[in-house]
């Protein structure tokens, strides 16, 4: 999708206008410029008409890198924001490459504007140098001279639209290091103005998710899948199936993972797959209950852990705790979670005239499906396309190591002549039902405190359902036998903690396990932010206090995690709640930012709690689009304390209890009274903004339940323990 509105007339008629100006990075790093966009990575596309289209290397689930990435180039370039439109890259990991990643492109880890801020500034400013050159030659002028500013090359005589020099720019070698502007010059970047490129088309409904594709001659198809993970498709009988209108064809995927239904219409495939008698082999399959996961889970943490994660003197620190004047110990559970985005999984598969394979997809890695397509077609790399669209959503549920939808299509394609394209569709059930999960985990904390109330022992066992063994991402993620995603967020806090030790032990996997917003953040932060609390409790310290004592010293973690943490104790007017509140925080660093939020609360846990306030500060570096960095601290705010108040997916012998949003309650906005976000202004390089708002969030509300009621929640949801709500 391009978004390319303009208020001037050499921007105008850009989807018309061939790019002869291009402008990115080649493969040994090095900015170039080339007529021909194959030459290089395109980051800036400027066209014969002045037209500039920025290209974004990182898909859109409404996170916001396609106007980050935009407002950088249009910032380095002299544009006002109405003046570039943006368009998706193509599937190329040799180009497109998330440097975060190593060798492959895609998004996630709020990664992308800590991969691409200077690769897209540089870009940007490239290509206003080589026009200002291009302007200065024609004028026989110096171009230190002259100036962009929207869209318009001018200095001391002359003025022009930079469209009138695109062909001679294009003509130019790129700078190798090209001036970045000095952020005194900002009009874009940290402009509280600047709104959103994808807004308008998402508002109007021109926006085109991958649900919205319709290829010619199309038909859709829904997979029939078994109720238990790791079961397998035996045989299928279509004969009820066959009176259905619309419907097609039923065959067993080539994996046997499940069945695939042909119709010409999505309702047609709906009510065709309810109609299909399938046998299961179930000798291989899950066949667990809840209770027994979390049985398991608890067992493990009652044994010393398997992996000594910052390999402490064990014994030392539990003599240490057995010693204490004080001992605050509580042991915490996690249940299965769905992502549950808006919009269902779902991609368009077709062939296209050469004989490759073209899919269209709200993609977030995609050299994944990319390299499994060519492997289940036996084609070449280059013969297989990706075409990214806007996805409505995905929490990490869009990047499984196993590109399970994608896979889903190639293979039910692989059962027709080729000669249809084919939209696959998952329904909201087929998501909650036979997804992927973030795994389940338990946390056991033991701390103690001298007669001061200080820390002189920690020792904090977790144990839980590995996500990244077994996945092309162990190489990257697990060291020592450690899966650094069930862990984070703990051992590498920015506390500074005497005498702590931390350990894992990894438990069976019950589903097919997967990041989800803020991955092992989720968890992490809600023990140790209780558990702070609670320790400060039995000190009989505040608890922001309390915590600032562990963030001593002028380390950038300690000095920036403490820095949000007084900034929101100042902005919710800490201690001092409104008559008939109850105030509780947290504070926690993850991808690299650090963000502090206190949630007020009226009621009790007994009587009915609402929330009516949350105060979140944040620091992200660079602030890109303070509009979007609110936006998505809101977004994770909620999306933390809503699943945390009441969200859980549980299973019956290995079957998925839940079908939708009756029985997995999404967030509503009446679950919130109102939240406040603080952005501290910084010049540190920008980190990520779309998981970090998460984390802090539903520690906070517990421990403001407990500052109500007296209430430690160690076991989530909340409404199953103890908590109602109003």
């Amino acid at each position: 999708m391009t978004v390319n509105t303009s208020r001037r007339s050499f921007l105008r008629g850009a989807a018309a206008a061939s790019a002869v100006l291009v402008v990115g990075i080649r493969p040994d790093g090095a900015l170039a410029a080339a007529g021909n966009p194959s030459m290089l990575t395109p980051f800036v596309q400027v066209g014969a008409n002045g037209s500039v289209t920025a290209i974004i290397k990182h898909f859109e689930m409404g996170q916001g890198p396609s106007t980050g990435l935009t407002t950088l180039i249009a910032e380095e370039m002299g544009l006002s924001m109405d003046q570039i439109g943006y368009d998706f890259a193509p599937s190329n990991p040799q180009v497109y490459n998330n440097t975060l990643f190593g060798p492959m492109q895609g998004t996630g880890g709020s990664t992308a504007m800590a991969n691409s801020y200077l690769q897209y500034r540089q870009a940007g400013a490239a290509a206003r140098e080589m026009l200002l050159q291009a302007a200065a030659d024609a004028w026989s002028v110096d171009a230190s001279s002259l100036s962009i500013e929207d869209g318009i090359i001018s200095g001391p005589a002359n003025a022009a639209p930079l469209g009138q020099f695109v062909e001679a720019a294009a003509a130019l070698d790129a700078p190798t290091e090209p001036r970045l502007k000095d952020p005194s010059e900002f009009r874009l970047i940290g402009n509280p103005n600047v709104r959103r490129l994808d807004s308008a088309a998402k508002g109007n409904g021109t926006a085109v998710f991958a649900m919205d594709i319709r290829r010619p001659n199309q038909m859709v198809s829904m997979i029939a899948r078994p109720e238990q993970q790791r079961a397998t498709a035996i045989s299928v009988d279509a004969t009820d199936a066959e009176g259905i209108k619309g419907f097609i064809s039923a065959a067993i995927l080539p994996n046997k993972a499940g069945v695939a239904v042909f119709a010409e219409n999505t309702w047609a495939a709906m009510q065709a797959r309810y109609a299909l008698s399938i046998e299961w082999d179930t000798s291989n399959a899950e066949t667990r209950s809840s209770d027994q996961i979390e049985a398991d889970i608890r067992t493990a943490l009652e044994a010393e852990s398997t992996y000594n994660v910052n390999n402490a003197d064990v014994p030392a620190v539990q003599a240490a705790i057995d010693g204490a004047d004080t001992v605050v110990e509580e042991t915490f559970y996690f249940p299965l979670l769905a992502h549950a985005p808006m919009e269902p999984l779902n991609c368009t598969i077709e062939q296209t005239e050469d004989g490759g394979i073209l899919l269209h997809d709200g993609c977030q890695i995609p050299t994944i499906p990319h390299g499994a397509i060519a492997q289940i077609f036996d084609l070449p790399f280059e013969k297989v396309q990706i075409k990214t669209v806007l996805a409505g959503g995905s929490f990490g549920r869009r990047a499984t190591p196993s590109a399970d939808y994608q896979v889903e299509a190639a293979l039910a394609f692989s059962l027709t002549d080729r000669s249809r394209p084919v939209h696959l569709v998952w329904s909201r059930e087929d998501d909650l039902r036979s997804g992927y999960y973030r795994p389940a985990f338990g946390h056991k904390v033991r701390v103690g405190l001298d007669g001061s109330g200080n820390i002189v022992g920690w020792e904090h066992r977790v144990a839980g359902q590995s996500i990244m063994k077994g996945t092309p991402f162990e190489a990257f993620a697990v060291h020592d036998g450690v899966d650094h995603s069930s862990i984070e967020g703990t051992s590498d806090s920015p506390y500074q903690i005497p005498g702590a030790a931390f350990g894992l032990t990894d438990t069976e996997k019950a589903t097919s396990t997967l990041w989800w917003r803020a991955v092992g953040h989720t968890h992490t932060a809600y023990v140790m932010e209780v558990m702070m609390d609670m320790a400060a409790t039995a000190a009989g310290i505040d608890p922001v206090e309390f915590r600032l004592a562990y963030l001593s010293g002028d380390g950038a973690d300690q000095t920036r995690k403490a820095g949000v943490l007084k900034l929101v104790a100042e902005k919710a007017n800490w201690g001092n709640p409104a008559e008939g509140r109850s105030q509780g925080i947290a504070v926690h660093k993850s991808f690299g930012s650090y963000v502090a939020e206190v949630v007020e609360i009226s009621g009790s846990a007994e009587d009915g709690i609402r929330i009516e306030k949350i105060t979140c500060a944040v620091d992200c570096g660079v602030a890109v689009n303070p509009d979007v960095i609110k936006a998505q601290m809101e977004g994770g705010i909620g999306y933390g304390i809503g699943h945390n108040m009441r969200d859980k997916i549980t299973l019956t012998d290995g079957v998925v209890d839940q079908f939708n949003f009756p029985d997995y309650e999404p967030l509503r906005i009446s679950d919130i009274g109102e939240i406040e976000v603080h952005i501290v202004p910084s010049a540190e390089a920008p980190t990520g903004v779309g998981e970090p708002g998460t984390p802090p969030a539903a520690p906070a509300l517990a421990n403001a339940i407990a500052a109500a009621s007296n209430l430690r929640v160690a076991a989530l949801p909340m409404e199953d323990n103890g908590v109602f709500f109003a």
